[in-house]
């Protein structure tokens, strides 16, 4: 065996000065301007999570706010700000990732327990100190597990909906995507938009509490309702959306000149009357739900994919609350058709899968493919299929 060598890839901040591989990122900046920001919002410690309004898996650029602020760019963590320190949480598959990335700003806390998180706040924080954070980028859960551990400790947690990240970024943020939103042709759905949406209806009507709407979160569960695709974020045929779904209107909250023609002809075909599709500006869900719950109403969601921004917005009396909503759980049941073509795609895949393995007992023995070489060639074979439109995620390659 080798003998052990100082590792040199990752940061070291007991020397002085600190050594930082090139790898991390100098984040003394971007603290400085995020802490002028709370001062002034009169904020002790500000809470910023990885993921996006739509608590999606994956996220776009434009909703890294913790990569930008931390330079960690693993898929999971959550960074706590103080007025004179800062802490980074994520989970095993990430430490070696953190220490590459994070420069001496940053305490790594090798957890993701929001009770750890919440321990090391009621330490860094004053009795009498507001805890912030964005309400549309946590889920009813997480902010009811927060609210839970700060209880009673003599700290306020504060819902502020300026999100300090963004404001800080400014200009610099990338923009939102601009491409072209698109509708799925009818040989890949078994079933149109209108009967979905008949469908949901149906069960809205058949449920015990006769919920009056459904409200959609998910990004992929307007995209299935609507039969429409976009790529807003890497690897995810999604795009930025809300919808709103009630016994007589349809709400859709986009950016409407994204539509492709098709798409917007195919929305508006029903109009006017209940199978007519209504755009609003994406930014606007918020202020039409406020609107819209003043009624007799009660709205039906999916916890799993809501924001506590969004959930907030409803009185509770109005509310119907299950884990997935009724077009979570109906896209999960596939029709005949689908099924067809999800065993096609499975046999086209296994046709690439075959060859990338064949061409591996060519190569691997003349010393000419490593990890990355080969990953990059089964998404060349993948994409030479027919129908493909890239990999559900970036090709895991390991050997050895």
């Amino acid at each position: 065996p080798q003998a052990p060598s100082t590792r040199n890839d990752i940061r070291d901040c007991s020397t002085d000065p600190p050594y930082l591989p090139p790898t991390a990122t100098n984040t003394t900046a971007r603290l400085a301007a995020l802490r002028d920001t709370m001062r002034a919002h009169g904020i002790h410690a500000y809470i910023v999570p990885s993921t996006d309004a739509h608590m999606s898996e994956y996220i776009s650029k434009r909703d890294a706010r913790l990569g930008w602020l931390t330079g960690f760019t693993g898929s999971a963590g959550t960074s706590v700000v103080t007025k004179n320190k800062a802490a980074l949480w994520t989970d095993s598959r990430y430490w070696t990732q953190a220490e590459r990335e994070l420069d001496c700003n940053w305490e790594l806390q090798r957890t993701s327990w929001i009770d750890s998180i919440a321990t090391w706040i009621l330490e860094a924080v004053p009795v009498g100190g507001n805890i912030s954070l964005d309400p549309f980028l946590f889920s009813i859960a997480t902010w009811n597990s927060y609210s839970q551990a700060l209880h009673g400790s003599g700290r306020t947690l504060l819902p502020f909906e300026t999100n300090l990240v963004d404001q800080v970024w400014g200009d610099q943020r990338p923009p939102p995507s601009s491409s072209e939103i698109y509708s799925l042709p009818a040989a890949f759905t078994g079933s149109s938009w209108q009967e979905k949406v008949a469908g949901i209806r149906q069960r809205m009507e058949q449920h015990v509490r006769r919920p009056t709407a459904v409200l959609l979160s998910g990004l992929e569960e307007t995209a299935w309702l609507f039969n429409l695709r976009g790529d807003d974020i890497p690897y995810n045929p999604v795009f930025y959306s809300y919808t709103l779904l009630t016994n007589t209107n349809i709400s859709l909250f986009v950016e409407g000149s994204r539509l492709s023609a098709a798409a917007r002809e195919s929305l508006r075909s029903g109009c006017p009357g209940p199978l007519c599709v209504e755009l609003h500006e994406y930014g606007q869900v918020s202020a039409h739900l406020r609107n819209y719950t003043r009624g007799n109403v009660t709205v039906w969601l999916g916890t799993e994919y809501t924001t506590y921004g969004l959930y907030g917005i409803i009185p509770q009396e109005k509310l119907l609350e299950e884990s997935y909503s009724p077009v979570m759980t109906a896209k999960a049941v596939k029709n005949v058709q689908e099924q067809e073509l999800l065993r096609a795609a499975h046999v086209r895949d296994a046709v690439a899968v075959i060859q990338y393995l064949l061409w591996l007992e060519k190569m691997v023995p003349q010393g000419r493919v490593d990890e990355f070489s080969g990953a990059q060639h089964i998404d060349a074979l993948r994409r030479a299929q027919q129908h493909s439109h890239g990999p559900s995620f970036q090709s895991i390659s390991a050997s050895g």
